[in-house]
């Protein structure tokens, strides 16, 4: 059984994990929008608005800068490639857009917490030093800016 005690992260993965929490945020969203039984074309437009503006450059930087350090005949890397693809389509759908949300909803939520509890530890594992400057270096921590024109979770 995978723990739920909070991990100790590497300072360099830091700003990683944080993304993470964002991640969740837009699950918990989700459901909450569903809940409230908001109409689901408002969910969508927030979800693409937070695929475009943080989970695409966050995967991008995980699939060029993190990953590598395990390679990509790792079945970790494996898995989290085809996570990543099967999100990426999830967030392009344009028909049932309730069914797509709710398994955004379901397997963003798993992933995050794949990455978190198992791929992410097994990287702070070999990394060396250099790597994680190296990540460090390229993504520092942001600001979260959140879309407030339409705060449906409220």
């Amino acid at each position: 059984m995978i723990s739920s005690k909070p991990l100790k992260r590497a300072p360099e993965l830091q700003p990683l994990s944080h993304d993470h929490h964002h991640g969740l945020q837009l699950c918990w969203k989700i459901r909450t929008g569903f809940s409230k039984q908001i109409e689901p074309d408002r969910i969508k437009k927030y979800s693409d608005w937070f695929f475009k503006t943080h989970l695409k450059p966050h995967f991008e930087l995980e699939e060029k800068h993190v990953f590598p350090i395990l390679g990509a005949e790792n079945e970790l890397i494996k898995r989290a490639l085809t996570e990543h693809r099967r999100l990426k389509r999830l967030f392009k759908q344009t028909t049932d857009i309730e069914k797509s949300l709710g398994h955004i909803e379901e397997e963003l939520e798993a992933h995050i917490r794949f990455e978190e509890r198992i791929l992410f530890v097994e990287i702070q594992k070999i990394a060396t030093e250099d790597q994680l400057a190296k990540i460090k270096e390229i993504h520092t921590e942001a600001s979260f800016t959140e879309k407030d024109d339409d705060l449906f979770w409220k």
